[in-house]
C-alpha cells in the first residue's frame, strides 16, 4: 500500500490538469463542483523525510473514495463534453444549404442584401425592372431554351434530366422541376410537358421502360412543311416573350398595390415607365409553379397491413401473426403521404403611413389637398418618358452651369466665345464629368430658356456664345429653379 498516495496524486494531476478539455474548471461545465484537493490532503499524510511511509487502513481507505469520486467527476466531464460537440454539429449541418433543401436562401429568414434591393442597384435611368428572382427566372429559361433546342434540333428526345444537368452547367445553380413549373406557369404555350416510357437514357440508374417527363418546344409549322427548327432567331423571339410576361406579372402586383393607396391611383398600362417610388419590387411574391405531368401510378405494397392483406393465403398462421404485431407496431396516426400545409404567400409593400399623433391638428381637407398632389406628381413620375426623364437631369443641371459659365465669361475677357471654346472650358470646370457634345445641349437648353441671357450667333459654319454679364447671377439661378420645379411637377 506504499505506492497509493503517488497513484493518487498522479490521478489527482491528471483529472484538475487546467490543459485537459474535462477539468472541472472548464468554461463548458460551470455547474459541476471542482475535486476536492487530494494532493493536499496526500502531503499532509507524508511521513518526514528519512522515515518510511506509511498509511492506516482509515487512511487508506479515504484516499481510494476521493479518488473513485474524482474519476467519476472526469467520466461526467467528458459525456457532458460529448453531448455538447454533437449538439453543435448538429446545429451547424442544419443550416447547410443541402439540408433545407432552397440553395438560393441562407440560413436564415432574411434574404441576402444583394437580393432585398437589386431594383436599387440597377445602372441607367429607373424603368420596369424586375425582381431579382424573376431574372433568375428569365436566365433559367434562356438556358432551358437552348438545351432544349440543342436536343431538339437533332433529333433527340429531350428529358428533364438531361435539361437539368444542361442547365446546372450553364448557370452554376439548382435546377428542379419547381423552376419548370414556374416556366410553365410565365409561358404556358412554350413547351409540351408529356410522361412517356422507353427513352434512351444511357445510364444505370434510370431503366428504358421507367417513365420519364419529355420536354418538347411548341413551334409553328414551317411553310414549306419541314420539321421546325429551334433557330437563333427564335429562340431571342421566345426569350423576349419570356421576359414581357414577367413584366405583366409584376404589373399585376403594382396595380393591386396602387389601389391600395390613399387616395387610390390609376395609371394605364400602355403609359407606365417606372414602378410607384413606394413599391418594394423585390418583395413581390414567388411565382406559384404550375402542375407538370406525372408518371401513372402503380399499386405498391409499402406497409405491413398492405402486404398481410395481399398475401394472407400463402403464408403460414406464424407469419401471419408476426406480420400483424409488426402492423400494429407501425401504424401511426398521421399517414406519411399527407400533404403539407402550402405556406402564405408574402404580400406585396405596402407605403409607409405617416403615424396619427404626427398630423393631430392638422384638417382633413389639407391633408386630402396634400394626398392629391402627391398622388399626382407619382403619376407624372411614373409615366414620364426618356426624353422627358433626360430633359429634367439637364434642368437641375443648368444652374450649376449657369455659374460657370459666367466665370469662363469673365476669365476669357470677351464678347464671345465660339461653341467649341466654351464647351472646353466649362467641360474642364464642372464638378460633373460630360463630353463636349453633351456640354453643348445644355448650352443650347440654356439659350432655350433664358434668350435675354444667353444668345447664339450662327455666323458660317461656326456658333457663337454670347452673354449678358450685367444680368444679376441670383436671378438667373433662381429662373432656372423654378423652371426645373414647374417641369417636374407636370
Amino acid at each position: 500500500m506504499a505506492c497509493a498516495p503517488a497513484a493518487a496524486a498522479r490521478c489527482h494531476g491528471e483529472v484538475s490538469s487546467p490543459s485537459s478539455p474535462e477539468a472541472p474548471d472548464s468554461p463548458e461545465a460551470p455547474d459541476i463542483p471542482a475535486c476536492p484537493s487530494l494532493g493536499q490532503k496526500i502531503k499532509k499524510s507524508t511521513p518526514a523525510a528519512g522515515q518510511p511511509p506509511q498509511l492506516t487502513s482509515s487512511q487508506n481507505q479515504d484516499t481510494i473514495s476521493e479518488l473513485a469520486s474524482c474519476l467519476q467527476r472526469a467520466r461526467e466531464l467528458g459525456a457532458r463534453v460529448r453531448v455538447l460537440k454533437s449538439s453543435a454539429q448538429d446545429a451547424g449541418e442544419s443550416c447547410t444549404p443541402e439540408a433545407s433543401g432552397r440553395p438560393e436562401e441562407p440560413c436564415g429568414e432574411k434574404a441576402p442584401a444583394y437580393q432585398r434591393f437589386h431594383a436599387l442597384a440597377q445602372p441607367g435611368p429607373p424603368g420596369l425592372v424586375l425582381p431579382y428572382k424573376y431574372q433568375v427566372l428569365a436566365e433559367m429559361f434562356r438556358s432551358m431554351d437552348t438545351i432544349v433546342g440543342m436536343l431538339h434540333n437533332r433529333s433527340e428526345t429531350p428529358t428533364f434530366a438531361k435539361v437539368q444537368r444542361g442547365v446546372q452547367d450553364m448557370m452554376r445553380r439548382r435546377f428542379e422541376e419547381r423552376n419548370v413549373g414556374q416556366i410553365k406557369t410565365v409561358y404556358p404555350a412554350s413547351y409540351c410537358f408529356r410522361q412517356e416510357r422507353g427513352v434512351p437514357t444511357f445510364k444505370d440508374g434510370v431503366k428504358r421502360s421507367d417513365y420519364q417527363l419529355t420536354i418538347e418546344p411548341l413551334l409553328e409549322q414551317e411553310a414549306d412543311g419541314a420539321a421546325p427548327q429551334l433557330t437563333a432567331s427564335r429562340l431571342l423571339q421566345r426569350r423576349q416573350i419570356f421576359s414581357q410576361k414577367l413584366v405583366e406579372h409584376v404589373k399585376e402586383h403594382h396595380k393591386a398595390f396602387l389601389a391600395s393607396l390613399r387616395p387610390p391611383m390609376v395609371v394605364p398600362e400602355d403609359q407606365l415607365t417606372r414602378w410607384h417610388p413606394h413599391f418594394n419590387v423585390d418583395e413581390v411574391p414567388d411565382i406559384e409553379p404550375a402542375v407538370l405531368p406525372q408518371p401513372p401510378t402503380t399499386e405498391k405494397l409499402t406497409t405491413a397491413q398492405e402486404v398481410l392483406a395481399r398475401a394472407r393465403s400463402l403464408m403460414s398462421p406464424r407469419m401471419e401473426k408476426a406480420l400483424s404485431q409488426l402492423a400494429l407496431r407501425s401504424a401511426e396516426p398521421s399517414s406519411p403521404g399527407s400533404p403539407r400545409p402550402a405556406l402564405p404567400a408574402t404580400p406585396p409593400a405596402t407605403p409607409p403611413a405617416a403615424s396619427p399623433s404626427a398630423l393631430k391638428g392638422v384638417s382633413q381637407d389639407l391633408l386630402e389637398r396634400v394626398r392629391a398632389k402627391e398622388a399626382q406628381k407619382q403619376l407624372a413620375q411614373m409615366t414620364r418618358c426618356l426624353e422627358q426623364e433626360q430633359r429634367l437631369q439637364r434642368l437641375e443641371r443648368l444652374p450649376e452651369l449657369a455659374r460657370v459659365l459666367r466665370s469662363v465669361f469673365v476669365s476669357e475677357r470677351k464678347p464671345a466665345l465660339s461653341m467649341e471654346v466654351a464647351c472646353a472650358r466649362m467641360v474642364g470646370s464642372c464638378r460633373t464629368a460630360m463630353s463636349p457634345g453633351e456640354m453643348e445641349k445644355h448650352l443650347l437648353l440654356l439659350s432655350e430658356l433664358l434668350p435675354d441671357w444667353l444668345r447664339l450667333h450662327h455666323i458660317r459654319t461656326d456658333t457663337y456664345v454670347k452673354l449678358d454679364k450685367a444680368a444679376d447671377l441670383a436671378s438667373i439661378t433662381a429662373r432656372l429653379a423654378r423652371q426645373a420645379r414647374a417641369e417636374e411637377g407636370l
